[in-house]
Order: C-alpha cells, then structure tokens, then sequence
C-alpha cells in the first residue's frame, strides 16, 4: 500500500486511533513477510475434509465451536498489518500483539470491547513480543536490508544483512518510538526476558545455520544475550553468547517426520522466582540455572528421540514441580492433528521438575494432544499457551493453530486432560490455508488469542479455574513466567 491508500484503508476500518510507522517515512508492508500461499490439497484430503464436515466431526468452514463453558466474546479483524499474528504481552489495561508486519497495541480496559490504539508498521518475521515498564522489544529473524522499520528483505547470503532485537519506547502507547537496535548471530526468532539489578536481560533463541550465511555460521550451539540498561535502552547491547550443547547438541534425524538436529533454542520461558529456565531446542530440552541473568547454566537436559520431533516451547506449573514442554512437529504448518499422526506427536510432553540446585531432574509422566481431530486441510500442532493460575491446581490454555485453543488440566502429569475449547473450522475444504490460533494466554480473567482471523478474546467459565479470576497482574509476558502464588 502507497501512502494514500492506507490512509483510505484505515480510516475505512474506524477502528485505529493511530498509525505510527516506527521510521522517517512511511514503510510498505514486505511481500517477503506476508501470510503463507494457500496449497491446492489433493483430492483424498478434500473428500475427507468434506466427509467429516458432513458427519459433524468437525465444525463447517470457518464455523466457530466452543465447549460449553467457554465463551467466545470478541474478535478484531487484522487490521493494517496484514502479516501473521504472532505472541502477545500485557501491561495493564493493554495487550501488545506481535505480527510480521509490525506490532499492534489494543485496550483491553473492557476486554469484551477491544480496541485498537495504535499499529506500528516495522516489517521482519517473526516479531515476537515482550513488555517491561516503557520498553517494548521485538524480534527480527528474517534477512532485512537494515534495522531500519523501512528495511527490506535480501537474501540471507548478504554480508550486510541484518536480523536481531529492536527496543522501543512506549510510554505514549499512541505514539511508540523506536530507540534501538542490536543485531544478534542468525537473528531472533524468539526472546525471553529476564528482569535483572538496572537491566532487562533477554535471551535471544534463534537456530538454523548455513555456511552460506556470513551472520549465521555453524556451530551455532548457543543464545545470545543481550542488556537493556533500565535508564538507557538505547544503549542496549550483546553482552554474550554463552554455548549451551558443547558436544553440539541432538545429532538429529533426517528420516521423514524424524528428530530435528540442535542447533539453538527455538525458545526459553523463565521462571524468575525460582532463578531456574526452561529451554526447547529443536531436539533438546533443557534446565538452566538463571540465579546470575547474565550468566545462564545448564543443569538438566532431556530428549525424548521417539515422539518428539521439534521441543518448540515450555511451560511451568504454578510451584514448579512440572514443564510442559511443546512438540512442533511439521513446523507448524502440518495437519498432525488427526488420526494418522496419533496422540503422542505433535503433542505436549509433561515432566516432572524434582531435587535441588544442580541436582534437579526432569522426569517424564505422561503426553497431551487435543483430543478432537482436525481435518486434513488443517495446519494443527501443539503451539504457545500460559498457565492458568487455579487455586490447587494445574491448568493452562494453548494455541494449536488451526485446532483452536484448548483448555488442558495437568495436574496429574500421567494424565492431563482437555477441560475446554475453542475453534473454528477449516479454513477451506479445498486448500491447505496457513491459519488458526498463534498464540494463547490467560490475563486478568479472560485469554487472549493472537489469531490468523485477528484478535479473539474468550472466557471460561468452570469451577476448575474460577479461582484464577482473583489473580490480577499488572504486566505478563508469558515466557516470564510470574509467581502467581
């Protein structure tokens, strides 16, 4: 879009109180970073799709479902940013929802009745978000011409490529201002933060070397880290690189749907009170010691070379005695949900968190896959969720792409079990159409879900969870995970 036509676009949409283009111009949403192009699907996945649709075992195209106590109470379109929907953080009365085009700043004050307050237009997947005080950080994992929010996408092979973290100030939340840059070894395509003494400390996960690529050479056996001076962000810099699999990590599988090679984190969630990290790397899943945020440690590590494919997230239960830990298997972009795949891939895997110090070990107890199978049509795998934090008991809620947001009860680790959900019918029944749920997390009594149909709100109301409504936070960001006690 020229300049004119988006503003036609968004006053014809009533609904941005701004637009702010973090940048000395207006920037042009990339191509490059657009949503993925529907796949004709073949003639047998079609049929299904229709066949179960008929049958009732799965809702019509685009049909909204919930259980009977959910509800499904908002839903805002995309708006100008037209890329995927990505994470989401909270502060206050606002949700910050990330998007490959930039980043969206809704008021939740009345959470039925979202609005937008402002879009910043700041291209360069996969922006992912996170929130502390005035300071808002985005990550960059895709080759851009600069750090510039008018960058452009080049090819990776480019010695002057850049990909890392962007730090902006949004003390005015109509008007957030873009501060600082830091480029980090093959991007970020997530980060974790780690509030420290004056600082923030965030843990860039990114993976996928290339010898081809002069910012992303092998070994890439680490995160990066980077510091943001509380007083200064734009002075927010690379402070270290600590390697994490010093014999290289999981070697990897290259059968078809086999184990993916470690090469980096694909993400960490910390749990600041207990000073402890838990890390999904593509074929490791890992603890780390984060008493000195600087200086992060390894003290546990699992895999688990039958079932998962891809340790993609993780999640802590209310006192840390469990991590759920996420398989994205197919990437993400797979239909897993159905009967083929079967319920232990594609799935959660919950552990058990035991000992003390550097004596602690993970144990696993049992898998979690939703329980209703999608189409074949349908993108579906286990993605990001929050803990509910329910008096007693373990709960949380999660994304599954096109398998909609599923509320799952894991307070018996052998036995975690679907309590809830919401979802919406294939896409199509003809193609296979990226879509669905990207994100989902609990704040102040509803959850918020980062969808490819745009901004959903949903609220559950069961005796399990009512508890959690007391529970008021002023900022989450979901992969630093808060004592909720």
């Amino acid at each position: 879009m020229r300049r004119g036509r988006l503003g036609a676009a968004l006053a014809a949409l009533g609904l941005v109180a701004s637009l702010f283009a973090a940048g000395p111009a207006w920037a042009t949403p990339d191509p490059g970073d657009q949503p993925r192009t529907p796949k004709e699907a073949s003639q047998q996945d079609r049929e299904r799709t229709r066949k179960a649709i008929e049958k009732g075992d799965i809702p019509g195209v685009d049909e909204v479902v919930t259980s009977d106590n959910v509800s499904h109470v908002a839903n805002l379109p995309k708006g100008a940013l037209q890329g995927n929907n990505t994470d989401l953080a909270f502060q206050g009365r606002y949700a910050f929802a990330g998007n490959y085009d930039g980043f969206t700043v809704y008021d939740i004050k009345n959470p039925e009745k979202p609005r937008v307050v402002s879009q910043v237009l700041c291209p360069g997947s996969q922006n992912d978000i996170s929130v502390a005080g005035d300071r808002l950080y985005l990550s960059t994992d895709s080759s851009r011409s600069d750090d510039s929010c008018e960058s452009t996408t080049q090819p990776a092979t480019e010695k002057d490529s850049w990909e890392g973290m962007k730090v902006f100030d949004i003390s005015d939340k109509r008007h957030p201002k873009y501060v600082a840059a830091v480029e980090t070894a093959c991007g970020s395509h997530t980060h974790t933060l780690v509030p420290g003494r004056g600082a923030d400390y965030l843990y860039v996960s990114s993976y996928g070397p290339d010898a081809t690529y002069p910012d992303c050479q092998p070994p890439h056996d680490g995160i990066s880290i980077v510091k943001v001076p509380h007083r200064a962000p734009q002075k927010a810099a690379l402070v270290d690189f600590p390697v994490l699999f010093p014999d290289g990590g999981n070697p990897g599988d290259d059968s078809e749907g086999g184990i993916s090679k470690t090469t980096g984190c694909h993400d960490i969630t910390a749990f600041p009170k207990l000073r402890l990290a838990a890390g999904a790397c593509m074929g490791d899943g890992i603890l780390l010691d984060i008493s000195k945020p600087a200086k992060p440690r390894v003290i546990e590590r699992v895999r688990d070379d039958k079932n998962f494919a891809f340790w993609h997230s993780a999640t802590f239960s209310e006192n840390g005695d469990k991590v759920v830990f996420t398989d994205e298997l197919g990437g993400g972009e797979a239909p897993t949900c159905n009967k083929e795949t079967g319920p232990k891939r594609g799935a959660d895997g919950v552990y058990d968190l035991t000992g003390k110090g550097d004596k602690r070990q993970l144990t696993f107890r049992g898998y979690y896959k939703i329980p209703r199978h999608q189409a074949d049509t349908e993108n579906c795998v286990a993605h990001n969720g929050s803990l509910i934090p329910a008096k007693g008991r373990d709960i949380m809620v999660q994304a599954w792409y096109q398998g909609g947001v599923s509320f799952v009860d894991f307070t018996n680790p052998e036995k975690p079990k679907e309590i809830g959900h919401f979802e919406r019918g294939p896409l199509s029944d003809e193609a296979a159409i990226f879509g669905g749920a990207w994100s989902a997390y609990y704040y102040n009594g509803y959850v918020y879900s980062n969808d490819q149909k745009g901004f959903d709100v949903l609220r559950i109301d069961d005796p399990r969870t009512d508890s959690a409504k007391k529970v008021r936070m002023k900022e989450l960001n979901a992969q630093t995970q808060p004592d909720y006690r």
